[in-house]
């Protein structure tokens, strides 16, 4: 396996002009032109600076920078450019970038602008390391980082099967994501030996989940809070379809959804909750319906540390897609250390034995998808707790 791209603290080359680091050490002389002929490689950053997105995208540059100060030595130019959150603006920014001799773009961040930046690069024979999660983007010279939710619900459901669970169900929102979801657990489920008993949408507009619950369990979807009528037959008389429910939502929604799921399925047997990305959060073990529940998520003993380093850093809490911007950038400077122009090249970036990150254990495959090493997470109510750890090596990988 590849060293982790972590290691070693070395001073920056500061050549696209951001303030280092509190404390950091001051930037290296200047050096002679004929030596910046053949120093340090250029590496594009496309994020968000203005925008919607521009909190998010600071914080993937900052993330970055900060990957930059702690592994990359001089090797490594980093030339971040705002995209404005748009297609128009990844593909100017892509242009400018490639004039200026950028050898690896990281980055954009929304689909719209991967799609803008993707035939440009292409072009110019550049690969593109960038965060969007939808994968038609992937292939060719385009490699995506982001977190993949069909990868979630493979390590899941594998470890559900583990544990001996069987029959599974799905509460998703009517969107695409939601669709995804449902059709990844029908996948899982099928390849692992499981079955899928029943699949139910919700509209994610509204946030309204009773039809659908009421659809999916015998109990209904009463209010937690309403006492029952005698007109209703109790909960706990409704035999159970299935063992364990898919529940990929997040924020409030899912807060609301998972205690009228408690009500509906009363107390004749225990739903196994499954959740997905969107319950990686710090306060996901507040509300008592979610506790118990798993997720599959990177292994979150080094993510804590470098979210400890950055906010020591910067002032401030990381959002959770920065640490895409400190692996990037920290594998870019592993990337640089090869020689001459297979740094950056396709055979470089497709590694079998990966690389490890503050994310945890990835690698690209061939078809330009990121493979995780995932671990098992189950909701307590002052947290999280791992039940099933991330693997070590790909040969370790059972999903």
């Amino acid at each position: 396996m590849v060293p982790a791209p972590i290691s070693g603290r070395q001073p920056p080359y500061y050549g696209y002009g951001r303030v280092p680091p509190p404390g950091a050490p001051p930037p290296p002389p200047s050096v002679p032109p004929a030596a910046a002929a053949a120093g340090p490689a250029k590496v594009a950053l496309l994020v968000p600076l203005s925008g919607g997105n521009a909190e998010l995208g600071h914080a993937i540059l900052d993330a970055a920078q900060l990957a930059l100060f702690e592994a990359s030595g001089d090797r490594l130019v980093l030339v971040p450019r705002d995209t404005g959150g748009n297609a128009a603006g990844a593909a100017s920014a892509a242009r400018a970038v490639i004039a200026d001799g950028a050898r690896l773009i990281l980055g954009p961040l929304l689909a719209a602008e991967v799609e803008a930046v993707k035939p440009i690069a292409q072009e110019a024979h550049i690969n593109v390391i960038a965060f969007s999660t939808v994968t038609g983007l992937a292939g060719g010279n385009v490699y995506l980082m982001g977190f993949l939710p069909r990868q979630e619900v493979v390590r899941e459901v594998g470890y559900a099967r583990q544990r001996g669970l069987q029959r599974f169900a799905a509460l998703a929102p009517n969107s695409p994501y939601g669709h995804l979801m449902a059709d990844a657990l029908r996948e899982a489920a099928s390849t692992s030996g499981g079955t899928v008993a029943k699949v139910e949408f919700f509209d994610p507009r509204t946030g309204e989940a009773s039809p659908a619950i009421q659809r999916l369990l015998p109990g209904g979807a009463a209010d937690p809070a309403a006492a029952p009528s005698a007109a209703s037959p109790p909960a706990a008389s409704a035999h159970l379809a299935f063992d364990a429910l898919l529940l990929p939502e997040g924020g409030a929604a899912l807060k609301q959804i998972a205690g009228q799921v408690k009500a509906a399925a009363g107390s004749e047997k225990p739903v196994q909750l499954l959740g997905s990305g969107l319950w990686d959060t710090p306060e996901i073990g507040i509300d008592p319906a979610l506790v118990g529940g798993w997720f599959a998520s990177s292994p979150p003993e080094a993510r804590q540390d470098f979210e400890r380093r950055f906010s020591a850093t910067y002032g401030h809490n990381p959002p959770r897609l920065a640490s895409l911007g400190y692996d990037s950038a920290a594998l870019a400077a592993v990337l640089s250390r090869g020689q001459g122009g297979e740094q950056f090249s396709q055979q470089a970036i497709l590694n079998p034995s990966g690389f490890t990150g503050v994310d945890g254990l990835f690698r690209f495959t061939p078809n330009g998808l990121v493979q995780r090493g995932l671990a098992v997470l189950e909701v307590e109510p002052q947290g999280t707790t791992v039940v099933s750890p991330a693997p070590q090596t790909f040969q370790d990988l059972g999903y």
